[in-house]
């Protein structure tokens, strides 16, 4: 199995900052999450979990109009469900960690760059040969140090 490959440099201050998690809460990767909670538990910090999502192809842009409120927050509701239940045997396997669960409406680039501003490691997955976009945009954006987890 490949190694996870760390990109960027991590002072000593950057240790109680936290451990960002992107997680596609519909395929979570065990390899993935048990990195990042292994990662928090030695540094002693909080564990970010990020999970972004999109509205399903027939509330997209092609309406005329948004979806109803209560549409979006039954599927922000299903996402956020979806993610607890990912994380949930990871919290239970590290109970020391802290964990903040994070659901946005907005593309697993932007969440993960966004959510780096204020990180001291972000945890990506790589599933196949190649980088993928949103591997690449975290890459070349983050703020902080990035762990690549192949899987």
């Amino acid at each position: 199995m490949a190694q996870p490959i760390a990109v960027g440099h991590d002072p000593g201050h950057e240790r109680l900052r936290p451990v960002v998690l992107g997680i596609d809460a519909r395929r979570p990767c065990d390899a993935v999450t048990g990195f990042a909670f292994e990662a928090a538990l030695r540094r002693g910090a909080p564990l970010h979990a990020v999970h972004a999502w999109r509205l399903p192809a027939p509330a997209g842009p092609s309406l005329p109009v948004a979806p109803p409120e209560e549409d979006r927050g039954a599927w922000e509701d299903e996402e956020v469900q979806l993610l607890a239940d990912a994380l949930r045997p990871w919290r239970e396997k590290c109970p020391r960690v802290r964990v903040y669960e994070d659901v946005r409406l907005q593309s697993p680039p932007t969440a993960l760059v966004h959510a780096s501003d204020t990180a001291g490691l972000v945890v990506v997955g790589r599933g196949g040969a190649t980088l993928g976009p949103t591997l690449m945009a975290v890459l070349g954006h983050a703020r902080c140090p990035v762990t690549v987890v192949p899987h």
